[in-house]
């Protein structure tokens, strides 16, 4: 079984996807961490994350196994990766990896951007999160200075809303919700609510 769960930052979405892998036993992705991991690599070296031929070199060379989850989720790194996804040469290195990922037995739980309408289009299962700009600028703020960093709540929504646009209207793979794909807003729902929320949509009678 194959489930592509995309949605804009901080919906909600990663959660949502690593708690569905647990309880079917399939594998997890964050595709959000490729990204991520290739706008590091550009900005270790000092180089701007708009920098194509670099961006592409070092998409092509990632190592998902060597990933420092804690370093990727870096707040500059997030918005450095907004850069990056947009550059086609990025998404086309990232493609086949992430479509071998998925296709692998027993199957997996991919969550991103362009899951549901790029990388898996015939996914078993599509679910769209999303919730309100606010709410997601505060679960963002908590969660960074849960992490020790300063956050103030009023840069990040503004930050937010400038990704979405970005994200929504790039040329390859913009972000949006696939036809096929279940709407589900986590604005009011808390991480169960949320769960509960997206395992009553995968269990939903599929055609």
């Amino acid at each position: 079984m194959i489930i592509a769960i995309d949605g804009p930052a901080a919906s909600g979405k990663g959660t949502v996807s690593k708690k569905l892998a647990a309880h079917y036993g399939l594998r997890h992705l964050d595709t959000g961490l490729l990204y991520r991991a290739v706008a590091k690599a550009l900005l270790d070296k000092g180089h701007a994350p708009g920098d194509e031929a670099r961006a592409v070199a070092a998409a092509k060379s990632i190592d998902p196994a060597g990933f420092d989850e804690t370093a990727l989720k870096r707040y500059d790194v997030g918005e450095a990766a907004s850069v990056v996804s947009a550059i086609p040469g990025v998404r086309a290195a990232l493609f086949n990896f992430q479509q071998e990922f998925a296709a692998a037995p027993p199957g997996a739980v991919l969550d991103g951007r362009d899951i549901g309408t790029v990388i898996c289009p015939n996914a078993d299962v599509k679910i769209f999160v999303t919730a309100s700009p606010e709410v997601r600028a505060s679960r963002r703020a908590n969660e960074l200075r849960g992490r020790g960093e300063r956050a103030d709540e009023k840069v990040i929504l503004a930050d937010l809303i400038a990704r979405d646009e970005r994200d929504r209207s790039r040329a390859t793979a913009p972000l949006m919700q696939a036809p096929d794909a279940h709407l589900l807003d986590t604005s009011a729902l808390d991480i169960d609510g949320a769960f509960r929320a997206a395992l009553a949509l995968v269990e939903r009678p599929r055609r």
